[in-house]
């Protein structure tokens, strides 16, 4: 791949369309993503469940496209976000199938060999929309466990209300009970962290931000739980997405099954670029990875992504750390391992990199150079860990939330530097080992 902007690292296909993570998995020592993957072109359409592997969480190895849209079937229109659990020992995968294009979504199932890459998708829905004038659109499956029972969430919202996140019981994977709302924006902690976020865009949105709760995950730590969704609104025949959002709260079950008490919400990414992370929950650390979207405002229209024939990627492997009530975002430490030769890098001096690391040292900003154009990328205000590979730039400095974007680099680009006065800069090139 020449492309500059083309994001190496990070172990997506060289063409198509790349988005939700999927499936995240740890069997017989590999770890699997898989994703929603349109190979034919860089647009959503079509969507299979792509598939990328590794023993390391830095070398990734390409594996067979693992779910295929069927005609015919339920999941016609695209096998859309879900999970894969390890049910009695056979992995199987849970996703959202779409018939056509009114994107309703049923929950199918998908058996596979203990590798995951023969699987036996199946034809009868284990869930349907439920029947709740509050309610448009669900998708979007994650299965959990907790005191010797399964159940499962999904997104779900209205298209010109608001969002929520539902439940249901699945002991039996293959028929589900609706159990009911699991967190509605009745809950204040939640109605804050999911709201409008002012004004201009209350009003853009018809009122409301979030009509749609998506990809929600749940994470353990202790006995403190935390719920992330990814927030989806409607504006006109459109959607734009405003964020990820994670709560902190505690988790009871009674006779209608669990139920989820907010404490405390935030942000989990503060970039423009991140959206519908799943986690892996392993003993002893959970890990995350997140879609990074292209954006015509970040320097890539739509006829060069045409052009390109690719879009989309997933973010490097990050691992969840919950400090108090903030759930706290790093790279996981596996990555160091990217690091080659030392770059040189000065402030207000240009250096060229298809992928680098950058440790600023205090206050700095990063911008692209390309002749006498100088795009502003990121400004930092404090020590910050840079990381970039090709077209997509990840910064972590010091807050829980990290901050993720894109830049688009061609042949003539150069990064640029700058910081407050002179300082030890450490810097390295990535590339794999």
């Amino acid at each position: 791949m020449t492309d500059p902007a083309f994001p190496a690292l990070h172990g997506r296909p060289l063409r198509g369309w790349v988005n939700d993570p999927n499936g995240c998995s740890y069997i017989d020592g590999r770890y699997h993503v898989f994703f929603q993957y349109n190979p034919d072109a860089p647009v959503h359409g079509a969507i299979k469940w792509g598939h990328m592997s590794s023993a390391d969480l830095v070398t990734w190895r390409p594996e067979p496209i693992a779910l295929v849209n069927r005609p015919g079937e339920l999941d016609e229109f695209g096998c859309w976000t879900g999970c894969v659990v390890d049910d009695a020992g056979t992995p199987t995968a849970v996703y959202s199938a779409v018939a056509d294009a009114s994107r309703r979504a049923e929950v199918l199932l998908a058996r596979s060999d203990r590798q995951m890459r023969f699987w036996q998708q199946g034809r009868k829905s284990a869930a349907s929309v439920p029947d709740d004038p509050a309610v448009t659109d669900v998708r979007d499956p994650f299965v959990f466990e907790v005191d010797g029972s399964r159940y499962a969430l999904q997104g779900a919202g209205h298209r010109q209300g608001h969002g929520r996140i539902l439940v249901y019981g699945c002991d039996d994977l293959t028929s589900w009970t609706y159990l009911g709302p699991f967190l509605t924006n009745a809950d204040p902690v939640a109605a804050e962290v999911a709201g409008a976020n002012g004004a201009e865009d209350a009003a853009a949105a018809g009122g409301a931000v979030g009509n749609v709760w998506e990809c929600p995950n749940l994470i353990r730590f202790g006995d403190r739980w935390v719920l992330i969704f990814s927030l989806l609104k409607h504006i006109g025949d459109g959607n734009a997405f405003d964020g990820v959002r994670y709560i902190v709260g505690d988790l009871s079950v009674g006779p209608d099954g669990p139920r989820f008490t907010a404490a405390h919400g935030a942000v989990l990414d503060r970039g423009p670029c991140f959206y519908a992370p799943q986690v892996l929950t392993l003993p002893g650390r959970v890990l995350m990875w997140a879609w990074s979207p292209e954006f015509s405002g970040h320097g890539r229209s739509a006829e060069d992504i045409l052009g390109a024939g690719w879009a989309g990627a997933l973010t490097f492997c990050r691992e969840l750390t919950l400090v108090g009530d903030a759930l706290v975002s790093r790279p996981a430490p596996e990555l160091t391992a990217l690091r080659r030769e030392p770059l040189e890098v000065t402030s207000d001096e240009t250096f060229t990199a298809a992928a680098f690391e950058i440790q600023t040292g205090g206050p700095a900003s990063l911008h692209l150079v390309d002749g006498a154009a100088e795009l502003p990328v990121v400004d930092l205000r404090n020590d910050a860990q840079i990381l970039v590979d090709g077209s997509l730039v990840e910064v972590f400095d010091g807050a829980a939330a990290p901050y993720t974007t894109r830049a688009y680099p061609t042949a003539t680009s150069r990064w640029l530097l700058r910081t407050a006065g002179p300082r030890a800069i450490q810097a390295w090139r990535l590339g794999l080992p």
